[in-house]
């Protein structure tokens, strides 16, 4: 009975966490949208500026690397918190508010990155916290931090699968938790889930990435399922090429932060002035895409999705950091309507194939890639969809393009 109560009671703290987790990923996103607003709507409208994007972005870098000096150069990437969450079973939490400020800002200024990796840091350093301070449950605290990840990496992404999934695969010192693990899991997720879902409802916020309706009806389309995942691929190994490039000039200017953070606002603030859609996560802007993509055209789509994918490393490597997911899935969804334009076949089917591809070679991890674009595609594109991410893992990156 008393090994009963102690399960139970830890299920509660759980879900309680999960809760908790899932207020925190709503309240940062809801004030990332609404400074969003504010800086990029309300005071354009307000004021004419010349050079305004170059200028907000310029200036919102040079006060970010003030930031970062005096506080240190969080967040941490998603895979580096992973990493230590696996081997230490938590995270540091002395410093999780000014985590939060470094993770928020260059969001507000376009920064061509995602919201992940600063919120995966922030909540595996509030779940060390409430591990450390349940003197109770010795034994089990240390999987509060990986439960408050998943929990993390589920809700932001608005699939619960796949941050279930996502930090397990293709780790070859885990195995699939156990049945009381896995209860603890879902428990977590779908508190932090629902939470965030009844807080939008109630209180407004973003909904995600749009869907992207419509599906083949010729079997023929398959046929350019093959050239696609190629490019897919392609697109996967000039990620990398980026990433060592921006990772050979962080690591010559590693000392001089506030000019790195400055120069990154300010090439993020020319390659918004020429390419809008270059500029933030991408998240919102892939329905602006698929809208428009025969008034973009295909030579201006691959431009556009070269460039972010470029930009992406320059914002993370410069001192603009967050995560990479968001930008890779608009760069993948840019590429597969140009393609579409170039084959004549169903943008959706394009678009599914090639950032499955993108994703999973980026991702080396197929189940979490087609769990995590599940959410963007239709159903029907699923088994494609695994076909392109399992044969995007199996083109290994070369390890010249890989950074240490």
């Amino acid at each position: 009975m008393k090994t009963l109560k102690n399960n139970l009671l830890f299920l509660l703290y759980t879900v309680i966490l999960g809760v908790i987790v899932g207020a925190i990923i709503w309240g940062f996103l809801r004030i990332m949208n609404l400074g969003i607003e504010f800086i990029w709507g309300y005071i354009p409208s307000q004021i004419d500026f010349p050079l305004y994007t170059l200028c907000v972005c310029g200036v919102g870098g040079f006060l970010i690397g003030i930031w970062k000096r005096k506080f240190g150069d969080y967040p941490e990437e998603l895979g580096v918190v992973l990493g230590r969450v696996k081997k230490t079973g938590r995270y540091p939490y002395h410093n999780v508010f000014s985590i939060l400020g470094s993770a928020l800002f260059p969001l507000l200024i376009g920064a061509s990155i995602g919201p992940e990796a600063g919120l995966t840091g922030v909540i595996a350093g509030l779940c060390s916290w409430v591990g450390d301070k349940l003197k109770r449950f010795r034994q089990e605290v240390q999987e509060l931090t990986k439960i408050g990840m998943s929990a993390t990496l589920g809700t932001i992404f608005r699939s619960p699968m796949f941050g279930f999934i996502e930090p397990i695969e293709s780790d070859e010192d885990s195995v699939l938790p156990k049945a009381s693990k896995i209860v603890l899991y879902f428990a977590a997720i779908l508190s932090s889930f629902g939470a965030f879902v009844l807080l939008t409802m109630l209180f407004g916020g973003s909904n995600g990435i749009a869907g992207i309706e419509g599906q083949t009806k010729a079997w023929s389309d398959y046929w350019y399922a093959i050239p696609l995942i190629l490019i897919g691929i392609a697109a996967g190994y000039l990620y990398f090429l980026f990433k060592k490039l921006t990772g050979m000039l962080k690591s010559k200017l590693k000392k001089y932060t506030v000019l790195r953070a400055t120069v990154g606002g300010l090439l993020l603030g020319v390659s918004g002035t020429f390419l809008p859609l270059t500029m933030f996560s991408g998240e919102h802007q892939i329905g602006e895409v698929m809208g428009d993509m025969e008034k973009i055209g295909a030579v201006m789509l691959i431009v556009i999705a070269v460039v972010k994918l470029l930009l992406t490393n320059i914002c993370i490597d410069s001192g603009l950091k967050g995560g990479h997911f968001f930008p890779v899935i608009f760069c993948g969804v840019a590429i597969g309507c140009s393609m579409s334009l170039l084959f004549g076949v169903n943008p959706a089917f394009c678009t599914a194939v090639v950032t499955s591809a993108l994703v999973g070679h980026t991702l080396k991890k197929p189940l979490a890639t087609v769990l995590l674009l599940m959410i963007v595609f239709p159903p029907a594109y699923l088994p494609i969809m695994l076909c392109a991410a399992a044969a995007a893992k199996f083109f290994p990156t070369p390890k010249a393009l890989l950074t240490e």
